[in-house]
């Protein structure tokens, strides 16, 4: 590959990282407003002896939205599950291999098939405006539904950016990108 293409790569990879660090810590705060909603919920409840549908509504779709948002960022930062027995003692080419085959085979397909099954329920969803299923629930559930297209497009995009990266590390050329996007080995996990 020439020069000009592997620099392009590593600047979709660093671009990609950037947007998606961004997206995960704005999104993250939304855990504490979960956690502030449910615990107004909780004081309502049991010392005004009052609940309201949608504020219980409120800390469901905030976690919703927190939780799909946040997606890409958990794939940036290899916070995902996986089986590391055989990974994380890799050589870095080998992770490479791993991750570009995983990324190829498994996590774009599983990007198309959210986005593809999504997009119908998402628009149908927009065209009615709707809202929540309980009588007094949240208005504007199309807009928590719309998180399902961007969990596809945030972890699409950061699969995307893990391919390119493993092919720069197979071309040579991981020294084109920060320390932060480059893979861990037993001796920087330390």
């Amino acid at each position: 590959m020439s020069g000009e293409v592997l620099n392009a790569l590593a600047v979709f990879v660093r671009t990609v990282g950037a947007a998606n660090r961004v997206i995960g810590l704005t999104l993250a705060w939304l855990a504490l407003a979960c956690v502030l909603v449910c615990f107004a919920v909780v004081v309502q409840r049991y010392a005004f002896r009052v609940s309201y549908l949608w504020i219980q509504d409120l800390y469901v779709w905030l976690a919703g939205a927190m939780f799909t948002g946040v997606a890409g960022f958990a794939l940036l930062r290899d916070d995902h599950v996986r089986v590391d027995i055989f990974y994380r003692p890799a050589p870095v080419r080998r992770k490479a291999l791993i991750d570009l085959f995983g990324v190829l085979v498994f996590l774009l397909p599983f990007v198309y098939v959210v986005a593809s099954y999504g997009w119908t329920p998402v628009s149908r969803s927009w065209r009615l405006s709707e809202g929540s299923s309980n009588i007094g629930g949240m208005p504007g559930l199309f807009v928590l539904k719309t998180f399902i297209l961007v969990f596809a497009v945030v972890v699409g995009m950061q699969g995307l950016a893990m391919a390119a990266r493993s092919i720069l590390v197979l071309a040579g050329k991981e020294h084109l990108l920060p320390e932060t996007l480059r893979y861990r080995t037993e001796e920087t996990a330390k």
